[in-house]
């Protein structure tokens, strides 16, 4: 059975000492969606959001909240990142509403990983698309959000399976 290692003898919890681990070239990709409905989709595409340009600045918040991940998520260590990269990719549901993917890949060179960070990006987006757009429809779903891939480390490469 394996440890939990956010906790200490005492069950009390705590931060990981990362102080032994090797630091090495960390990636990780995740993906979350957000389904929403024509109008909303060509208020997006038409750039005629009275907030602004909606994917640009989901763009920046996901970049945003990367770097805000260990303040959010209290056993995240801070690391430093050394890139971001969040892109949009559109989907017509059988339904005719639109989905939106959105992908972050974040990397490092650290001794902890930047599954976390990955994670954060795109829940940040996709927040950021809900509330620049929540004025149109409420009805707006933020869809799974998961890991689909890493690299790096002592627990080695992931690659999440359909």
């Amino acid at each position: 059975m394996q440890e939990f290692t956010h906790f200490d003898e005492q069950g009390r919890a705590r931060m990981v000492d990362i102080t032994e681990k090797q630091a090495t070239n960390r990636t990780a990709t995740a993906r979350s969606s957000v389904k929403m409905s024509q109008e909303i989709y060509n208020n997006i595409v038409e750039q005629k959001n009275k907030k602004g340009d909606v994917l640009g600045v989901a763009e920046v918040a996901g970049i945003m909240g990367t770097k805000q991940t260990s303040n959010l998520i209290p056993m995240c260590h801070p690391i430093p990142i050394s890139g971001v990269s969040i892109q949009f990719e559109w989907n017509r549901s059988d339904s005719g509403d639109y989905e939106l993917i959105i992908l972050a890949e974040v990397k490092t060179i650290g001794n902890t990983g930047v599954e976390m960070e990955a994670l954060t990006a795109v829940t940040t987006a996709a927040l950021t698309i809900y509330d620049m757009c929540k004025a149109i429809d409420k009805g707006i779903v933020i869809g799974e959000t998961y890991l689909l891939q890493k690299s790096g480390g002592k627990s080695g490469d992931y690659k999440r399976k359909s």
